[in-house]
């Protein structure tokens, strides 16, 4: 049965006919308790009712861990470097923080229950400010726990960077409207997407992330997506975005993520940074409601070479000042505190600030115009400041008004609960399912499908099929599965892009797909012979643009994926559905090309195997179980 607001809320009540949550506690209607009240009117009231150390709390945007049961609460800490996740009561009750990431891990159902308690202890609070949990993107198929997660439970879709292949606002919209749905339904308020940066170096691990190289085209889809989530003005309807990482992340020196020390730097060798901020602009104009700055340190910008989070030169100078924008900015995760993660100390990500302390840290972040420090949970270090007269409150009150603000005006201080029944109904459905998998098969590249005359793909049924990296599941429905080469009329090969990995100490690192786009010589002598023993269809996943001429070669078909399952990979090669992408980045044909590219320059590497825009198609045969072709 579906629960009403009523058996939801405790704090619920009624005085002369108006509904309203008894925040503060007083028995009668209080002005930011009034739903009848504008946002600024109640804002107002509330910012003056509040403490320093309330405020302080608001600044803050760290992670938490959702549970089955009861709330997270770990033993005490004894440990010099912290976890990063504190315990709930911590961070809601002693330390009045109440913005949290926490990727929605656990079953829809028990997100939605953990989600109603985690408000329940916020509304026990002095004034009963309601929490907003944000989440990264949970849609796709890259799982980095830095970046992006995936699920069993919420519809699956192509990631951005096949979103771009498409080359569709109707269809991004439609994406955006689902996930902000499937959000919704758990609780979850803020998206900390969409990625404005434009993919203009091939290897930098984050451009799957993105809308593409092609700025127009990607300000175009940006727009779509916050619209999707946020519509026309942000509401209790809407799914906040925060938009990332202005302004723009995409040009890093030889591709190294700026999560790390030897990716510290980002450059613009092709003098193209007015280009990288297209998309932001296009974010601006459909309302962003937040916008998150990047790690890197820019290189030759003509600012100050610091870290983005501490530049008050890019965050006031252009941000506020240059675009006006008035929204919430905050901070990407852990610019000021180390802490442990599975064990393993993760350094703050305080480029070019290295020799400052966690205090001067955060004054420099406060200075270059931040409102909200993510993945840090020290409001103590702003009350010091304001206290010793280095900051005065009236700045921490800024920012405090902007966040507030937002919260209003997603109506969680009118009814922040959820309806368990509704998630477990809602997350997944089949409608959105099914829109998904036709969005993977959409978005699919064929790169190449033998000679005009004589085409590989589609597939006739009852081919003999010897899989790699398929499920034999998935494949039965349409052929014989074989054990060997030897014995198959066509191998179906599913690659990885290639990526070197990384082990410096640093947990998570081996989930950022980093370094050369080519094969090693061995793997690439061995998979080319293994290739020729039968025609062979060779299916690769483009998180990255590979280098991989020798393997097209070989193949009789190549396609190009951004995320599909097995299932929907397999009606498509056997022509259920018919690919329908094009290429939004190069696929470059040589490493030497990529190594003498502008980082900042999209579609820069001369020559490339498969240009921006290449794909090829076939039409498509239906889905009539009874073909035999």
């Amino acid at each position: 049965m579906t629960a009403t607001r009523a058996d939801l809320d405790p704090h619920l009540t009624e005085q002369d006919g108006v509904v309203f949550r008894d925040l503060a506690g007083t028995g009668r209607l209080e002005v930011y308790e009034d739903p009848r009240q504008p946002v600024n009117r109640r804002v107002e009231d509330l910012l003056g009712r509040m403490t320093l150390a309330e405020k302080a709390g608001l600044m803050f945007h760290t992670m938490m861990q959702p549970t089955e049961q009861g709330l997270h609460e770990p033993a005490a800490d004894c440990d010099d470097i912290p976890r990063d996740v504190l315990s709930t009561s911590a961070l809601v009750t002693a330390k009045h923080i109440n913005h949290f990431n926490a990727a929605p891990r656990i079953a829809p159902r028990a997100y939605a229950e953990w989600h109603n308690r985690l408000q329940r202890l916020a509304a026990e609070t002095r004034l009963g400010i309601p929490v907003t949990l944000s989440s990264d993107p949970v849609h796709g198929f890259t799982d980095n726990p830095a970046t992006s997660i995936t699920t069993t439970t919420f519809s699956r879709w192509p990631e951005p960077l096949g979103l771009a292949a498409c080359a569709d606002p109707a269809l991004v919209g439609e994406f955006a409207d689902v996930v902000r749905r499937e959000y919704l339904a758990v609780g979850i308020r803020m998206a900390l997407h969409p990625q404005a940066d434009l993919a203009t170096e091939p290897r930098w691990s984050r451009g799957v992330g993105t809308f593409g190289a092609d700025p127009d085209l990607a300000a175009e889809l940006v727009a779509a997506y916050i619209r999707g989530m946020q519509g026309e003005e942000l509401g209790p309807q809407s799914v906040a975005c925060m938009t990332k990482h202005f302004p723009g992340a995409g040009p890093q020196l030889r591709g190294e993520d700026a999560h790390f020390p030897y990716g510290r730097e980002q450059v613009y060798p092709g003098g193209n940074a007015d280009r990288h901020l297209v998309p932001f602009e296009a974010a601006f104009a459909a309302g962003t409601a937040a916008v998150m700055p990047y790690y890197a340190i820019p290189v030759g910008l003509g600012v100050e070479e610091v870290g983005f989070g501490f530049n008050r030169e890019v965050v006031t100078g252009w941000l506020r000042e240059r675009y006006g924008y008035d929204g919430v900015v905050c901070s990407d995760w852990g610019l000021v505190t180390d802490v442990r993660v599975g064990g393993t100390r993760w350094p703050a990500r305080g480029w070019g600030v290295e020799e400052l302390s966690r205090i001067d840290r955060v004054h420099r972040i406060l200075d270059a115009g931040i409102d909200q420090l993510g993945g840090e949970f020290c409001p103590e270090l702003v009350m010091q400041l304001v206290e010793s007269g280095r900051v005065e409150e009236k700045r921490v009150d800024a920012s405090a008004r902007r966040i507030l603000r937002q919260k209003f005006r997603l109506g969680l201080f009118d009814n922040p609960y959820v309806d368990p029944d509704q998630a477990e109904h809602t997350v997944g459905r089949a409608d959105f399912a099914a829109a998904g998998n036709r969005a993977q098969q959409r978005a699919a590249v064929l790169l190449t499908n033998g000679d005009r005359a004589h085409p590989v793909l589609p597939l006739a049924r009852g081919t003999r099929l010897h899989l790699t990296g398929i499920a034999p599941a998935a494949a039965a429905p349409y052929g014989e599965v074989v054990a060997t080469r030897a014995e198959a009329d066509v191998a179906l090969v599913r690659l990885p892009a290639p990526f070197e990995e990384r082990h410096t100490g640093i947990d998570y690192e081996d989930a950022f797909h980093q370094g050369r786009l080519d094969l090693p010589a061995e793997r690439s002598s061995r998979l080319v012979s293994e290739l020729r023993e039968v025609p062979a269809v060779v299916v690769v996943h483009l998180d990255r643009p590979a280098v991989i001429p020798e393997v097209t070669q070989a193949a009789a078909a190549t396609v190009a994926e951004f995320g599909i399952t097995d299932d929907a990979l397999l009606a498509l090669l056997f022509g259920e559905a018919a690919p329908g992408g094009r290429l939004p980045v190069e696929m470059p044909s040589s490493m030497r090309a990529v190594e003498m590219s502008r980082e900042d320059v999209p579609n820069d590497t001369g020559d490339p195997l498969f240009p921006v825009g290449h794909g090829l198609s076939f039409p498509a045969r239906g889905n009539d179980p009874r073909r035999s072709d």
